[in-house]
């Protein structure tokens, strides 16, 4: 635990739980594309407003949850969070009795408006939690049981949802969990831990938005990790259609490489965090990228047990991404050597939330793809998220090398 000041261990606990939480609702999500199609016959393109409601929600609430924290505390953040969350999950019993898909959206908006609370006040929290040499390293440790939550949803999903498809299973499932996040809401009001109130006399909305706007490297990362989002959601939403179309399977044995995919990803973003002690966080994040192209690549030109194999690589690969592009963006907000001030850090935090709008945004635009071309083309927009991902990294790598380390240490 050296990345982690002594006084903040047991709050960087308490807050890495939580990252269990929006992992298992982002892969339950994903699962439900394929009972949705199931259960009321839709199309890609329809199925795929599962997500764009979900990853809207991120985007939305983001920038709110980030002025809230600011004016209360981490603390109320998190509680915030986990109230919306549970009252969306509560909601899917009633979309249910009303068999209404557009009461099942906006109860899926309201569970993600939740997760984006949750997310825009732990990454932050995470990465104040230590020196700045070791922010990115620490926030690759907390995002590390992110896919243990989604593993976890992945089960979920296939012995309770994908195993005896219906609107019962599907909102039976997700209104216990709404009462399991309520007992987890009430035990973290119960304990005590830093409020991380920001006291300092923190600069104007307005100038803060003026140099996140300037600073190159944090724009490039809002820019990387929109692109990022969208690669990594259209990659999941669609594995397990395209895995029953090549291998002539059914959901559930569709659902157990989806979890395979889930599991690689988990172990290598630990590798991926051990590496960092002598790997430079954007020479990773360009390696993996690249990885990442070839794999998604193969995925479109081949088929049946060497797609299925790629697809799995594509998860391997890409582990790193998100809290990667996150830290090297962040550090550009806390850095004067790039232009950055430490007070702008909770907003810029909230800007890289907003970029999660790329699982909205790219996923429809797939599924649409899907339908009017096929599957293994629709592909073809998870490998140029992937290419930007990769520009950004080397453009990264190259800056911070032409920087001088003290610069870099100011």
């Amino acid at each position: 635990m050296a990345t982690v000041d002594k006084q903040y261990r047991l709050p960087f606990v308490l807050v890495t739980s939580l990252f269990l939480l929006w992992g298992l609702a982002n892969n339950m999500t994903d699962t439900l594309l394929a009972a949705f199609k199931r259960i009321m016959s839709m199309s890609d393109t329809q199925t795929s407003l599962i997500q764009f409601a979900f990853y809207g929600a991120y985007f939305c609430f983001a920038l709110p949850a980030a002025l809230y924290i600011k004016r209360y505390s981490y603390k109320s953040g998190i509680i915030l969070g986990l109230c919306l969350y549970a009252g969306g999950a509560m909601l899917f019993w009633p979309a249910a009795q009303a068999a209404s898909y557009a009461f099942y959206l906006i109860a899926i908006y309201i569970m993600a408006g939740g997760c984006s609370v949750l997310e825009t006040t732990a990454n932050p929290y995470i990465f104040s939690m230590g020196s700045p040499e070791t922010a990115t390293r620490r926030l690759n440790i907390a995002q590390a049981f992110n896919p243990i939550g989604s593993i976890v949803g992945i089960l979920m999903s296939k012995f309770f949802i994908l195993d005896n498809i219906s609107l019962q299973s599907v909102s039976g499932t997700y209104a216990v969990l709404g009462l399991i996040l309520l007992a987890i809401m009430i035990v973290m009001i119960c304990i005590k831990m830093p409020l991380g109130r920001d006291t300092s006399n923190s600069p104007s909305l307005r100038s803060s938005l003026q140099r996140l706007v300037r600073n190159r490297r944090y724009r490039g990362g809002v820019i990387a990790q929109f692109f990022y989002v969208g690669a990594q959601i259209c990659v999941w939403s669609f594995t397990i259609r395209i895995v029953m179309q090549e291998l002539n399977v059914t959901e559930p044995v569709a659902a157990n490489i989806y979890l395979l995919s889930i599991v690689g990803f988990c172990l290598s973003r630990f590798i991926y965090t051990w590496l960092m002690k002598y790997i430079a966080p954007e020479r990773l994040l360009l390696i993996g990228s690249v990885l990442s192209i070839i794999s998604t690549a193969l995925v479109i030109i081949t088929s049946g047990r060497t797609l299925t194999i790629a697809l799995i690589l594509i998860s391997i690969f890409m582990s790193l991404m998100f809290p990667t592009i996150y830290g090297i963006a962040l550090e550009g907000v806390e850095n004067p050597a790039y232009g950055g001030q430490h007070g702008d850090a909770k907003l810029g935090a909230s800007g890289l939330i907003m970029a999660i709008l790329g699982g909205a945004i790219l996923t429809p635009l797939m599924g649409f793809l899907s339908d009017n071309t096929s599957i293994n083309f629709a592909y073809i927009v998870p490998l140029i998220c992937f290419i930007i991902v990769m520009i950004y990294a080397a453009i990264e790598s190259h800056r911070k090398q032409t920087l001088q380390p003290t610069a870099l240490q100011s």
